[in-house]
């Protein structure tokens, strides 16, 4: 039994699909079903069922699964501490951010730098999909995103950090009359939106808001980077609907940002991370959270 067999059997189990589970631990199918086989004859008994359309997980595979999940979370945690040791004992604290995440772990990371600047620091990109696995499974120490992107999940610690507001993003002059618009102004508009599969709180956001105001604009929400979306509003192609901070980071410079006036637009972030997290510095980064968040109470402003 090695560690590529539990976690290829830990995918199964999960998805029911052999050929996802590959995809998620980048190897072959024959690769997984060959795992899968091995740790078969090592119990003694079928840990799934299988036919051509079908996986189904038998009752002893469900037993081994927790064990399984275990093993791998504190194999992954002993790595950590033990490259933390070989690096010189300073740690590292891994981050993971979803695309509309700017303002909140940008203040994190500045203060804890300045605290701790032996400790290492490293950014990613937190993807929509694989949520549960990508906090409980150690590829993050933390995560932040929308509050209602949080998987549900007895294993994940939360934290409310603060509510921030969408805005309206224009091209320079877009709208003439100032610092605030009425969503019903946007009827006769072009939307161009980062899409549902890379900010889907903020998407359902935005769609909620155009139906109370009984409005559909006609949208564009092929954007899965912030680069394309920044053109196509700055060059006049389109408006979009952005969070604040997010807005001022990628556009701010070159577009309008109006506010939505007394219309509520507030989405909630969170920060988030394992209840049983046990890299050694991670305590001193939860210190910096607690010490910034202002949970619901808390409105992002310029």
């Amino acid at each position: 039994m090695d560690i590529n067999q539990l976690s290829c059997f830990i995918s199964v189990a999960q998805t029911l699909n052999f050929s996802e589970a590959a995809r998620r631990n980048y190897v072959s199918q024959s690769s997984v079903s060959r795992y899968i086989s091995d740790l078969e004859k090592e119990f003694g008994v079928k840990l799934f069922t299988r036919s051509h359309r079908d996986v189904v997980i038998t009752n002893e595979g469900k037993t081994l699964l927790p064990y399984a999940i275990e093993i791998v979370n504190t194999i992954g945690k002993a790595k950590t501490i033990i490259n933390q040791l070989k690096n010189g004992g300073r740690g590292k604290i891994t981050l993971g951010c979803d695309i509309t995440s700017v303002w909140f772990p940008s203040k994190c990371v500045s203060d804890f730098r300045k605290k701790y600047p032996d400790i290492t620091i490293e950014l990613k990109t937190f993807e929509a999909a694989d949520r549960s696995q990508g906090i409980t499974g150690g590829e993050y120490d933390f995560c932040f995103m929308p509050r209602d992107m949080v998987p549900e999940n007895s294993e994940i610690e939360m934290m409310v950090t603060h509510t921030e507001p969408l805005v309206a993003v224009t091209e320079k002059g877009g709208f003439k009359n100032g610092k605030s618009v009425n969503p019903v102004q946007l009827a006769d508009k072009k939307l161009v939106l980062l899409s549902e599969s890379v900010a889907p709180i903020v998407y359902m956001e935005i769609v909620d808001l155009l139906r109370t105001f009984h409005v559909s604009p006609e949208t564009d929400s092929s954007y899965n980077e912030l680069a394309p979306l920044y053109i196509a509003v700055s060059s006049g192609l389109g408006i979009s609907v952005l969070p604040r901070s997010l807005a001022e980071l990628s556009c701010g410079a070159y577009a309008d940002l109006i506010s939505f006036g007394e219309a509520d637009t507030g989405i909630a972030y969170a920060a988030v991370w394992s209840k049983s997290i046990s890299n050694p510095v991670a305590e001193l980064f939860i210190k910096t959270i607690k010490q910034h968040a202002h949970g619901d109470d808390s409105i992002y402003e310029i």
